[in-house]
């Protein structure tokens, strides 16, 4: 089986997932165009559940099998290799078994009662053939992962939104007439054939490139196999930590947003309509640009992992600085387009302009929010991931219990929930800041910030007098790219005059972290 290099690796996963990235969004778009913001309410109303289902099922088993089988095959122990996915299958088997019977039980009482709509069974239900697939998919990624051989998994991610693109206007205009909670259940299916697609694809691609057999002697490879569990377990379960916050985080969102916009007096379908609006159309837009910084985390990792061990703390810092620097030009430019075209973007891929009000109170947060990624991989590589769950952890309550507060006054409503989100990303990130500092200090470079605030601020002058010009309802599309790029322009032309991007940087280097000194 071949082999790539880290970088080369990293470098395939990265393409891969701004093609998803991009490939997501087109499928909300559809989504959208064909339910509304109310379907798409009740569709990401599942989508939480759908997370945590994945989370709970995989059990952070992709990680401590892709690292146990590297370790096998570097001892050339196909023995070892075979009872590890031997084991991982049981135990993922086993889990999707139980998930699989918990969600048929409290699909009703979780529609009906803790997310106050009772449509929301039908996405819910029809989440469940997934299970099985995402727990075969998590044990042959993880061996892929492990083999050190990334292409497989970066074609299945593509694999998985072209085929979810191609079904989903047909199952959800094939299901609408019935109401637009079984076109959201349609938009869930769609989801379900795109992952059974990508998993066909690992399989055949394992089948084809294996060097063990799996199914001969199953049972006798389970044989000692309790060692191997508690070494899974080992790696498993502090991994599967900060993704469990984060999936249930999100899976109470929407019970406590429901349940708070009761409260201030809000009708169910109007809430389920705005909920829609921001979590399906607002909060992807916000993430749509980390794929830069996302990018940044994978080399991150094994360089800060490296320096770390050899106590180089000057090698360190030189990637602390590289790290907040990407993070804080590419979040000004996120800023000024997300903020200024706020509308028209909305406009053209949603024809949701009403959601402007929460896009434009969110974007001068999402700075924070490119922050988080690289420095949670930075703990990482520090042994330091129980203090990014911890992390994570406190800003999950805080979200939660904002929510709560905010969004059950009249006045704020979902606006409240979108404040909610805010005080999460940025106490967040500014505690990732501080365990960072605590570990190997920091320094911030007062000249770096002020000159990009400049010429953030000086690209959404360009930007305002750009919009007013070339946007009309009549050109809104045209209007909209020609402005966008003129913002590009002006921002990047700034970055060069106030030495923020430097012409020497930009060829040294394949990975985007080179650009900067």
């Amino acid at each position: 089986m071949s082999k790539q290099s880290f970088f080369a690796g990293a470098l395939i996963l990265i393409i891969a997932g701004l093609v998803t990235r991009i490939l997501g969004f087109v499928n909300k778009i559809v989504v959208a165009r064909i339910m509304g913001s109310e379907g798409m309410g009740l569709y990401m109303m599942a989508i939480p559940t759908f997370l945590l289902v994945i989370t709970l099922t995989q059990l952070g088993l992709p990680v401590a099998i892709s690292k146990l089988i590297a370790e096998a095959d570097a001892n050339g122990d196909h023995v070892r290799k075979k009872r590890i996915l031997v084991v991982s299958l049981t135990v993922t088997g086993i889990l999707s078994v139980i998930f699989t019977l918990l969600i048929i039980v409290i699909a009703p009482f979780l529609a009906e009662w803790m997310l106050t709509d009772a449509r929301a069974l039908y996405p819910l239900l029809a989440i469940i053939p997934i299970v099985p697939i995402v727990a075969l998919s998590a044990v042959v990624r993880g061996y892929f992962q492990g083999m050190q051989n990334m292409r497989p998994i970066a074609i299945a991610q593509v694999i998985e939104q072209v085929v979810r693109i191609a079904f989903v206007a047909i199952c959800t205009s094939a299901l609408l007439p019935y109401g637009v909670e079984f076109a959201a259940a349609g938009a869930m299916i769609s989801a379900v054939l795109g992952e059974l697609a990508s998993l066909l694809y690992i399989i055949y691609v394992f089948k084809r490139k294996k060097t063990l057999k799996v199914r001969k002697n199953f049972m006798s490879a389970l044989e000692g196999g309790k060692q191997t569990f508690k070494d899974l377990m080992e790696i498993a379960l502090p991994t599967t930590g900060s993704r469990l916050v984060g999936s249930v985080s999100l899976f109470l969102e929407p019970i406590v947003v429901a349940q708070s916009l009761a409260v201030a007096g809000v009708a169910t379908v109007l809430a389920t309509s705005q909920y829609g609006e921001l979590s399906g159309f607002v909060v992807p837009l916000l993430f749509l640009p980390s794929f830069i910084t996302y990018g940044l985390s994978v080399s991150l990792v094994p360089a800060i992992s490296e320096a770390h061990s050899k106590n180089d703390h000057t090698l360190i810092q030189r990637r602390l600085q590289q790290t907040t620097k990407v993070a804080l030009l590419s979040g000004g430019i996120s800023i000024v387009v997300l903020y200024v075209f706020a509308v028209p973007i909305l406009t053209l891929m949603y024809h949701a302009p009403q959601a402007a009000i929460y896009l434009k109170l969110m974007a001068p947060f999402c700075i924070f929010l490119y922050f988080q990624g690289p420095l949670q991989a930075i703990l990482q590589a520090l042994n330091l991931a129980k203090s990014a769950m911890y992390n994570s952890l406190i800003g999950a309550v805080v979200k939660i219990t904002a929510i709560a507060f905010l969004a059950s006054r009249p006045e704020l409503g979902m606006m409240g929930v979108a404040l909610a989100i805010c005080c999460s990303m940025v106490l967040v990130t500014l505690l990732h800041f501080i365990s960072v500092s605590r570990a190997v200090g920091f320094t911030i470079r007062i000249k770096d910030w002020v000159n990009t605030a400049i010429v953030t601020l000086l690209t959404v002058g360009a930007a305002t007098i750009s919009f007013k010009t070339f946007v009309t309802a009549d050109h809104m599309l045209s209007g909209t790219l020609l402005s966008i790029v003129i913002s590009l322009f002006v921002y990047m032309i700034g970055l060069f005059i106030f030495r923020l991007l430097h012409f020497k940087n930009i060829s040294r280097l394949p990975i985007l972290q080179s650009l900067f000194r």
